[in-house]
């Protein structure tokens, strides 16, 4: 009777000293073991170049090591899906670009197997990245009103090629045709890279994609840098006249953020959040990004979540324009 009378008091003890505990000591603080961000597209493009740039810079501040992993395909949706499929704990991100959050789920047609812009909320915005129009270098354009004038004299013969249907190269190119009142052939490839090279190679005419995958070839001489097509002008090609100043009303600014499954814990995002603002104000990754072609540009979840909303309503007015489908 006495030694059930003592582990009753006992235990009655052990769970008022763990009811009186700090919460720490019950749950481990967020996060206690390695963080994941996902980039939806392949290594050495831009998604996949940022992310480890900003996994590098934020792992010490987070306090966990951020691995990046790479699941391409469909545009980036099959790392979003990736991404949601590993739970909503705050442990895996997803590097979001503009392509994969604001044009992949509109396109017409689409069966995708989440709508990013619903299953994945956004953390914070990293940079934007300047869209400019290239052809080859030792190609017969010398400007954007050579290009046109070829598109009008030409019609259906000049190519422009992109990453794939629906990405953002390709709604660049649509844009232009609609705005410019021309036609012209869309080329897909699956990737920047590919298509980069069939431009250099005289198969393609022009494409219109962000600065930082073709910011090493327009600096070596072998791409020509037609015109930029944001509002601002790019620090690497200060003189290169603006796509509006001949076509008014184009304007395309790309962007990469970080965004988590919807769901994520407050205090997940918040540090995902704080992180990623504390290493963009260190100057070394500030020229890292500035190198590579991007413009370095923290917002935090509420400027984020605006802009989003903004692009998503820009690129479903060119998609139903021009009634682009998925493939």
């Amino acid at each position: 009777m006495r030694t059930r009378r003592s582990t009753l008091v006992l235990g009655l003890a052990l769970a008022a000293a763990l009811a009186g505990a700090p919460p720490s000591a019950a749950r481990a603080e967020f996060p206690d073991r390695p963080l994941r961000l996902i980039s939806g597209f392949a290594a050495g493009g831009a998604s996949d170049l940022i992310a480890r740039m900003i996994a590098e810079a934020a792992s010490p501040i987070i306090g966990q090591r951020i691995v990046v992993e790479n699941r391409t395909g469909a545009n980036g949706v099959i790392g979003a899906a990736e991404t949601v499929r590993a739970g909503a704990d705050g442990y895996t991100a997803f590097q979001c670009p503009m392509s994969t959050l604001a044009i992949a789920p509109q396109l017409q047609g689409a069966t995708l197997p989440l709508d990013p812009g619903v299953e994945l909320v956004p953390v914070a915005n990293l940079a934007l990245s300047s869209y400019g129009l290239v052809v080859r270098a030792n190609g017969p354009y010398r400007n954007l009103a050579d290009l046109l004038a070829a598109a009008r004299a030409r019609p259906g013969q000049i190519t422009f090629a992109s990453a794939g249907v629906g990405s953002a190269q390709h709604l660049s190119g649509e844009l232009l045709k609609r705005l410019a009142g021309v036609d012209m052939v869309h080329v897909p490839y699956r990737g920047a890279a590919p298509a980069i090279v069939d431009i250099l190679g005289g198969r393609t005419d022009f494409m219109i994609t962000n600065l930082g995958d073709a910011a090493r070839q327009i600096q070596a001489g072998e791409l020509h840098l037609l015109a930029q097509g944001d509002p601002s002008r790019f620090p690497l090609f200060p003189d290169v006249p603006r796509i509006a100043d001949t076509v008014p009303g184009f304007e395309v600014t790309g962007w990469f953020g970080i965004c988590v499954p919807r769901g994520s814990p407050a205090e997940a995002i918040r540090r995902w959040a704080a992180a990623v603002r504390q290493a963009m104000a260190d100057p070394a990754l500030v020229r890292r990004l500035q190198d590579a072609g991007f413009t370095p540009h923290f917002e935090d979840t509420e400027a984020f979540t605006r802009r989003l909303e903004q692009d998503r309503r820009t690129w479903r007015e060119v998609i139903q324009a021009g009634s682009i489908r998925a493939n």
